[in-house]
């Protein structure tokens, strides 16, 4: 009789890094390696307080108002979390992105040790600091404008622009936490293009703004664009969808600054206050014009495919380790 013979079991394939080989997330980590949920609430707080803090070391006065209902020293104005005015808006989305961004960095680094439902917990974090800022300014700003429609009007289209903010903010955080590393560099992208507006009130908390020195202030210009071209450089651009991934991120560093200037332009002019057809009409003519002045939009996409290219050939020339191996096949 011929002796029976077993074919051993095959073994299952070894997940490559904290991903499997078809480019979806690994099976959930040993609990010893997974963090416990609370700690990211407490993130998500933290990393919407940090987004917040350029403006909280001002002093957090109420920037004088137009429509305000008494005559009122700047610095009797009252304290609020985010500063409502129509000169302020590109600084509001700035605030509230830039601490968004922050905790998807913190959470896509956390990831592989999140456990289930961190994520959530980390966006309610975010939301609550956020969330309590527009409610708690709005209110403030509210109760001390005038009693008519301009005032109504005035207070509604802030507002309009903060929540538009937050939603950016929540889209950003997603982006960068969660989507394959195509999506999170596009979210990169757009925190960089608002970090600008981060680093100016922490610079120079001083409402009394002079540009000294002018060296730090002509390289805060540049920081967006190194930042997209390090986001490209990260992401890489091993895939069709990393190269659509990194065109994108140069077009929103493109087009970005420009629809900033243009609302901060049409909306800082008191004389179109009363005229929101020429208000639209004078933002859609600087924007025009900032999107394709050259002096404006060459420099900073040079700059940030250079750095891109430098960080490229850095990745190629070092070699791609076990860990970054496993990172190529993430979307």
């Amino acid at each position: 009789m011929q002796p029976s013979t077993t074919t051993p079991a095959t073994p299952d394939p070894v997940p490559d890094g904290p991903h499997g080989a078809d480019g979806h997330e690994a099976s959930t980590p040993p609990p010893s390696a997974t963090l416990p949920r609370w700690p990211f609430i407490l993130i998500g707080v933290a990393a919407a307080a940090i987004g917040l803090l350029p403006w909280l070391i001002t002093g957090m006065r109420l920037p004088l108002q137009n429509l305000w209902a008494s005559e009122t020293m700047p610095d009797d104005m009252p304290l609020v979390l985010l500063p409502f005015s129509q000169y302020r808006l590109s600084m509001i989305a700035s605030l509230l992105v830039v601490g968004a961004a922050a905790a998807g960095i913190t959470a896509r680094s956390l990831r592989d040790r999140s456990p289930r439902g961190g994520f959530a917990l980390l966006l309610s974090g975010v939301l609550l600091v956020d969330v309590v800022a527009i409610v708690q300014t709005a209110t403030v700003v509210a109760a001390g404008l005038r009693d008519d429609t301009w005032s109504q009007f005035y207070l509604a289209a802030v507002l309009a622009v903060a929540v538009l903010a937050l939603g950016v903010a929540v889209l950003v955080l997603w982006l960068i936490a969660r989507a394959p590393r195509a999506g999170a560099m596009m979210g990169l992208a757009v925190a960089a293009v608002l970090i600008s507006g981060w680093l100016h009130p922490l610079l120079a908390p001083d409402p009394v703004f002079t540009g000294e020195p002018a060296w730090l202030w002509a390289a805060v210009r540049w920081v967006p664009s190194v930042l997209v071209g390090a986001a490209i450089a990260w992401g890489g651009v091993g895939t069709v969808g990393r190269v659509a991934a990194a065109l994108a991120s140069l077009v929103i560093l493109w087009v970005g600054p420009a629809l900033i200037t243009a609302v901060s332009a049409a909306a800082g002019t008191r004389v179109l206050a009363r005229e929101p057809a020429e208000m639209l009409d004078y933002a859609r003519r600087v924007f025009g014009m900032a999107l394709t002045d050259p002096a404006l939009v060459v420099p900073p996409l040079v700059v940030a495919v250079c750095v891109a290219g430098v960080g490229l050939v850095g990745r190629a020339l070092l070699g791609r380790s076990p860990r970054v191996r496993g990172e190529a096949s993430e979307g």
